[in-house]
């Protein structure tokens, strides 16, 4: 094993390696997800193709379902850049702009959220409370996004004026699913699912709720338990959509990445404006935060955690290429692992 990763440090810093070597490296590094435990599924794209693709361990461990390319894992916080595209979209159709404040749609939220505005939201510098920590601990009925908006007509304060910081805020997301709904008219999963999966050929993405379509082919989550795996598939928040609450597959992130190259479904000025630094951040390999997308250099990602998974999509466009790791397990965060990929093909910030 020492000398897989030594190999494979050498080949990040040359670039060098047949398809052959690399994927034995990767192999090695993903030994971990193999056999009967929870997996992950990775995928690497190079120029549009996949120049990796392969799955490991279980999907489903109780069914012994094998985790494969078309598995769908809830991708967590990585649903972020369709909640920020579904904004962009309806900005394009003139529905809304990105300078709009928050309470020309949301108009309960009380008198501290006068000067946010859906840039503020879109960027995390909105300084909103974060609705999870206002959920009661005893709470077991889970929490949808309209439950956040109610959440926070009672906080009339704000962690900081709107614009002058930066704070994550899964708050600030949620609130944006609810004025996608407002502004078009729409739920949110069905706008989704007309303005965004259907387009791009995304047929098994789905932002779940209980009573919508099934999640096909479906992925659940897992954390490690005294020495043993246990299905810990949802929270009291995991029904929230506009910050975490889309499951999708390989097959169809990679028909998403290749939709962030052209016009085919935002045009030129809206992903400038999602890849554009808008907020300069303190978190590690974040220089900025776009809207949606973390950016560190020439790269554009973002990861996802929530109870039972752990994600990670890395985009290199000017080497374009992308690494996607989603896994259904608490642990570990792959983003370290995704960057190692990454090297393999000399992608680096």
């Amino acid at each position: 094993m020492k000398a897989i990763w030594l190999l494979g440090v050498l080949l990040m810093t040359t670039g060098d390696a047949s398809a052959a070597t690399r994927e034995s490296i990767i192999d090695a590094w993903m030994r971990d997800y193999t056999g009967r435990v929870p997996g992950a599924s990775v995928l690497v794209l190079r120029d549009g193709a996949p120049v990796f693709q392969r799955s490991y361990g279980l999907a489903n461990l109780e069914a012994g379902v094998v985790a494969s390319s078309t598995t769908n894992y809830r991708l967590a916080s990585v649903s972020k850049q369709f909640t920020a595209a579904s904004v962009l979209l309806l900005a394009e159709d003139g529905a809304l702009s990105v300078d709009d404040p928050v309470k020309r749609w949301l108009p309960s939220l009380p008198a501290a959220a006068d000067g946010i505005t859906l840039r503020h939201l879109l960027s995390h510098t909105s300084g909103l409370v974060d609705y999870e920590d206002l959920v009661p601990a005893e709470q077991t009925r889970q929490v949808h996004d309209a439950d956040v908006l109610r959440l926070l007509e009672h906080e009339d304060r704000l962690y900081f004026p709107a614009g002058s910081d930066y704070r994550y805020s899964n708050s600030g997301y949620a609130l944006l699913a609810l004025v996608v709904e407002r502004a078009s008219g729409q739920r949110y999963a069905t706008f989704l699912q007309d303005r965004i999966f259907a387009p791009l050929g995304m047929t098994a993405t789905r932002a779940r709720e209980d009573d919508g379509p099934a999640v096909t082919d479906r992925a659940y989550g897992y954390s490690r338990v005294e020495g043993h795996w246990q299905r810990t598939d949802q929270s009291t928040t995991s029904a929230v959509l506009g910050d975490g609450g889309i499951y999708s597959s390989l097959e169809d992130l990679a028909r998403w990445d290749a939709a962030l190259y052209d016009d085919r479904l935002l045009s030129a000025t809206s992903r400038a404006l999602a890849f554009a630094p808008a907020t300069a951040t303190p978190e590690p390999d974040v220089a900025h935060y776009g809207f949606g997308w973390r950016l560190q250099g020439g790269m554009q990602w973002h990861s996802g955690e929530s109870i039972g998974f752990r994600n990670v999509l890395l985009r290199f466009p000017a080497q374009r290429v992308t690494v996607i790791v989603l896994s259904n397990r608490d642990a570990p965060e792959p983003y370290a692992l995704a960057r190692r990929i990454a090297g393999l093909w000399d992608a680096r910030p």
